[in-house]
């Protein structure tokens, strides 16, 4: 499981980076495509990390900044499809996937804290 969440939060970061490659060059695009690949490239990296967790709580807190990361995607993603009027399939493709992950994110983070409740 954790090699297949790897491989889509990878493919989202790389997704991402295509969607940003097809907005005009501009200083009001660049800033909310710049924090659209800088957040949405963290979800994949601080996944790894978190796979790498020392212990249940660094696990669970490496989650946490994971479950911001996506979140704060999930917000530039919704401000492009504000502000542009071209591709709005594949903001919400991109959208879906961000709320999957969270989702997945979320449900991993609950385990683990029952988990630990009940140790």
């Amino acid at each position: 499981m954790k090699q297949i969440i790897k491989n889509r939060t990878k493919k989202y970061a790389v997704d991402c980076w295509n969607l940003c490659l097809k907005f005009p060059v501009s200083r009001e695009f660049n800033a909310f495509c710049n924090q659209l690949i800088r957040c949405s490239s963290s979800v994949g990296a601080n996944y790894r990390a978190a796979c790498r967790a020392k212990s249940d709580a660094d696990f669970i807190n490496k989650l946490k900044i994971v479950e911001e990361e996506v979140d704060e995607s999930v917000y530039f993603l919704e401000l492009l499809q504000e502000v542009s009027n071209k591709e709005h399939t594949e903001i919400k493709r991109l959208h879906a996937e961000a709320n999957e992950l969270l989702s997945i994110v979320v449900a991993s983070i609950k385990t683990m804290r029952a988990r630990n409740r009940k140790s």
